[in-house]
């Protein structure tokens, strides 16, 4: 926690007209603290690689330290946390963005200490099809306890964070405005609920003018906090698709929802799959797959939980084909049960987490 000195001077810092969190960073790994950088020698400054008078010539203006006790007064009315890059309660996968923010505030119950974290971005004119995976894929999702992040835009945004909390899962929405508004207005019944369930984050000051470009640089935090991105349908161009690049320039997994060719909400997911900048994922087993979670944690989870396990008619069929065998090959179960390969493993996995199922080597599976 910053003392409330070097508080107003690291908000100082990070209003500085063209210097940027990447070298706003520079500056203070070099000197140690946001108060001496602006007390240094600025010639002593100019000899840090990457540091010219350019992003330095704003440095001596007093107005920002007026500006950084305004929105000290408004962090502590409206009681707001924050989190500074070198404090240990700083998003580890964010810690390792160069461009991530120096400091942004955050309100409501987040908990990130060893947790899976995903981002789910999309269209805002998300269709019924892509609603529905949504809510399947974080149901799916669900035994393993990730936490959801995403803008809490309209469309995929604000049904990722309803599915998340509809499954009893943390939930983050990073916002592209300050403490002082909710965007979009209609999303207001919502905050209580998230608060209680996560919280929201954002860089930007209750001064902050509500500007488009604010949405490109709040995606960055979207993309960096998160081990991977999922894209559930976007148009041929959008916001999501920049998100998604981020997240390939940070080393994240990305994955696209494909869809259909004739489809324009498809279009953007279809290619950043058909360029190699996605993955396809048509359930939670590629993504559990992909990013190698153990769901051994889970599969206790639902065994300690539950009595009595709820299947689908696709999951019964499997049941009591297996409870009929000892143990059998994944591509004998497709063939005798009728069912698609790709269709089956998630098939599987789901009865996996809930306990019925044991992979084995060779892909064989039987019955627990």
């Amino acid at each position: 926690m910053l003392s409330k000195t070097e508080l107003k001077y690291t908000l100082a810092l990070q209003r500085v007209p063209n210097l940027g969190d990447a070298s706003a960073k520079k500056l203070l790994h070099k000197v140690g603290s946001a108060e001496g950088v602006f007390k240094e020698k600025q010639a002593t400054l100019l000899k840090i690689d990457g540091i010219g008078a350019f992003k330095l010539k704003s440095l001596r203006n007093t107005s920002l330290f007026d500006e950084a006790e305004a929105e000290i007064n408004f962090i502590d009315q409206e009681k707001l946390s924050y989190s500074y890059f070198k404090d240990n309660d700083y998003p580890e996968k964010l810690k390792h963005c160069l461009d991530g923010p120096i400091l942004f505030f955050h309100e409501g119950t987040i908990d990130l200490e060893k947790k899976r974290i995903l981002s789910i971005v999309g269209a805002r004119k998300v269709t019924t099809y892509g609603t529905s995976f949504c809510q399947k894929l974080i149901e799916e999702l669900a035994p393993l306890n990730p936490v959801i992040v995403s803008g809490f835009a309209y469309g995929v945004d604000i049904c990722a964070h309803r599915a998340a909390m509809d499954n009893g899962l943390q939930t983050i929405g990073c916002m592209a405005h300050g403490f002082n508004q909710v965007y979009p207005k209609v999303h207001k019944k919502y905050v209580s609920k998230v608060q209680e369930n996560g919280g929201f984050i954002s860089e930007f000051w209750s001064s902050d003018a509500f500007d488009r470009s604010n949405f490109l640089k709040r995606n960055r935090i979207i993309a960096g906090i998160s081990e991977a991105t999922i894209v559930i349908e976007s148009a041929e161009k959008g916001g999501s698709l920049i998100t998604a690049d981020i997240a390939n320039s940070y080393n994240r997994e990305v994955f696209a929802v494909p869809g259909r060719a004739t489809d324009s909400q498809s279009v953007g997911c279809n290619n950043l799959i058909k360029t190699n900048q996605a993955r396809v994922v048509t359930s939670a087993a590629d993504v559990i797959y992909m990013l190698g979670w153990d769901i051994s944690s889970a599969r206790k989870k639902t065994q300690q939980t539950s009595l009595f396990v709820e299947m689908n008619d696709q999951e019964k069929v499997v049941f009591n084909y297996l409870k009929e065998k000892e143990k059998v090959l994944l591509d004998v179960i497709a063939i005798d049960c009728n069912l698609p390969t790709y269709k089956l493993a998630s098939l599987l996995l789901g009865l996996e987490m809930k306990g019925v199922v044991r992979p084995l080597p060779g892909k064989l599976f039987q019955l627990v």
